[in-house]
């Protein structure tokens, strides 16, 4: 009978689904009020909900005033887990239902960079509608920037994200899928290409990249830096100068950018995958990742055009 009451008390402690979800609401809408207005609740329900968290968890998770809710450090900790306890409730009801009626449905959260969304993710999601037609992808890019896409993962944002390792993410599975060699990107026809100015783009690369830039003498300091791979290659291809990209990211480039090796020390990017330990045990999340999985080859992805003018 004791062991049953401590239980209880045990219960009493936890969060329950419904203050989970006041979490996520407040810190998506920034607002007490907004998110009555989203979850059909009450001012007044949402902030005695969110006092109710607050004592569970032993620490103020939002800063409330006239501006609004902003999460604290605390608050965005719990945010995460948060949206990734109320993911795995949705992710478990859809597994029940593969195991008691064989019937696949639902959604599941893909984010990717730009070129990998563009140019991997079609192909492995046609054989992956295939074999599920009633099951949803949906697909955000995510620029490849600081937390970028694992971060996605980790604050419960996506269930699988497509990534350039490593990830300085912690507490995520990742897998390595494949590995790209670095190009120069230039204008077609241009006789020496390495005089050209360099055109930059923020994305996370690995140290070994960043060290092997770094002692090439001939690299001029970027004189244009964007935000897209994409916006690079259609720079190139007006000749505002030369970029040096992952293969993928010159494929569909403008007919006029053309490419050149780097040389046999080139650097490689390792393009992979992650997701959380949990979504990694459900049956249909593993199925999209042995999807990914079928991409093989060191030197990128089979069934890849390069850009126009290779050499």
């Amino acid at each position: 009978m004791y062991e049953d009451f401590s239980y209880v008390d045990a219960l009493v402690d936890d969060l329950s689904v419904a203050e989970l979800r006041v979490l996520v609401a407040v810190d998506g809408e920034a607002s007490v009020s907004a998110a009555g207005v989203r979850l059909g609740l009450t001012q007044s329900a949402v902030s005695h909900a969110l006092r109710a968290a607050e004592k569970k968890m032993g620490a103020v998770l939002f800063q409330r005033g006239r501006g609004g809710a902003r999460a604290t450090p605390a608050g965005n900790a719990a945010v995460g887990h948060a949206r990734r306890i109320l993911r795995l409730i949705e992710v478990m009801k859809v597994d029940t239902h593969i195991a008691a009626r064989g019937e696949v449905t639902g959604t599941i959260r893909v984010a990717a960079f730009r070129s990998a969304a563009f140019h991997l993710l079609p192909r492995v999601l046609v054989r992956f509608g295939q074999r599920y037609p009633k099951v949803t992808v949906t697909v955000r890019i995510v620029p490849d920037l600081g937390r970028g896409v694992a971060g996605e993962v980790a604050d419960g944002r996506a269930d699988v994200g497509m990534v350039s390792l490593p990830v300085y993410v912690d507490g995520l599975v990742t897998k390595e899928l494949y590995a790209e060699p670095y190009l120069l990107a230039y204008p077609e026809g241009h006789p020496d290409p390495r005089s050209l100015p360099l055109i930059d783009w923020h994305e996370n690369c690995a140290g070994e990249t960043r060290r092997w830039l770094a002692r090439q003498e001939w690299i001029p300091p970027g004189d244009i830096t964007v935000e897209d791979d994409g916006v690079v290659m259609s720079m190139v291809g007006h000749g505002l100068g030369a970029a040096i990209v992952p293969r993928l990211s010159t494929v569909g480039a403008p007919a006029k950018v053309a490419t050149a090796e780097l040389g046999d020390d080139a650097p490689q990017r390792h393009v992979g995958y992650v997701t959380t330990p949990e979504l990694a045990g459900s049956a249909i999340i593993r199925d999209l990742l042995g999807e990914l999985r079928a991409m093989k080859g060191v030197a990128g992805p089979p069934a890849v055009e390069p850009a126009a003018g290779r050499e």
